[in-house]
């Protein structure tokens, strides 16, 4: 692979100029922050309680890229790359990593993995990008010092429960473990439910093994749709507004919040019907 053209280098060294400063800054802020005269919450924070808002502030950051809120992105934005400046600065305190070995990994991770872009390899549509990504990737992974187990060994098994299913699926079917099409996965979701039914029709029934098989509904849902190349998480933030909606329409035709509640079930089918007629087309997409 040739290196980076000059041209590209110099493109680069002008965006890092215009950056570099209030970077900079954030970062400066970060360590103060960590400081010995810094904030008592901040310095007392380390990896594992960091967690959980990293995966709230990525939450949060999906929340306004559907909601097509640009200017709660740009602060949703800023929250996550404090995460980032927030782990990046307890690595250097016990020698771990920088923020610009952090950097400097990604920078050359993206130069190794768009040859198209800075050597000679030809990509001329997405889908070569993405074959040459991966053929990429696999390079990496046989000259790693450290050989991994499993095909699946390094899909974090912190993610989001949706999307591990999904990427161990398509794990699993780089090597030809998959359902050849659609139709074989909508026979197995029907297996699935009729398990979970008989555990659920079992006179001592284990509340264990019920959850077992709702995994597996669960997990064999999620990989339709990965044949349906649909994202899972999406679809189910969809069908979560959709209800958001219907409910509180459903609420105001009724005269307000606590209205609902002495209503009988049939009334509030009649309710929920009218909330869906009422809908239009499209509405219960994020705005």
């Amino acid at each position: 692979m040739s290196t980076v053209s000059g041209k590209v280098m110099k493109e680069m060294a002008s965006h890092e100029a215009e950056t570099n400063e209030p970077m900079a800054e954030a970062i400066a802020i970060m360590a103060r922050l960590r400081g010995p005269d810094g904030c008592p919450w901040d310095r007392e924070q380390t990896f594992d309680t960091i967690k959980r808002h990293t995966l709230e502030e990525t939450y949060e950051v999906f929340d306004a890229i559907e909601r097509r809120a640009w200017p709660e992105l740009k602060d949703e934005l800023g929250d996550l790359l404090l995460q980032v400046l927030f782990y990046a600065q307890m690595a250097s305190e016990a020698g771990y990593f920088t923020i610009d070995d952090v950097a400097a990994g990604l920078n050359a991770k993206l130069i190794r993995r768009h040859p198209h872009i800075f050597g000679d390899v030809k990509a001329d549509d997405a889908a070569m990008v993405l074959k040459n990504w991966e053929e990429i990737k696999r390079e990496e992974k046989k000259s790693a010092a450290d050989k991994v187990t499993s095909l699946l060994a390094d899909v974090p098994r912190s993610m989001p429960a949706l999307l591990e299913a999904g990427k161990l699926g398509s794990r699993a079917s780089k090597v030809g473990f998959d359902w050849p099409d659609a139709e074989g996965l909508f026979a197995k979701l029907d297996e699935e439910v009729g398990e979970l039914r008989e555990e659920l029709a079992k006179p001592a029934i284990s509340r264990d093994s019920v959850e077992e098989e709702f995994g597996d509904l669960l997990f064999t849902a999620v990989n339709l749709a990965r044949h349906l190349k649909i994202d899972p998480e999406s679809a189910l933030r969809s069908a979560n507004a959709k209800f958001r909606r219907r409910f509180s329409e459903m609420e105001q035709v009724a005269g307000g919040q606590d209205s609902l509640r002495d209503r009988t079930p049939d009334e509030l089918e009649d309710l929920w019907r009218q909330a869906k007629k009422s809908n239009k087309p499209g509405q219960d997409k994020e705005e």
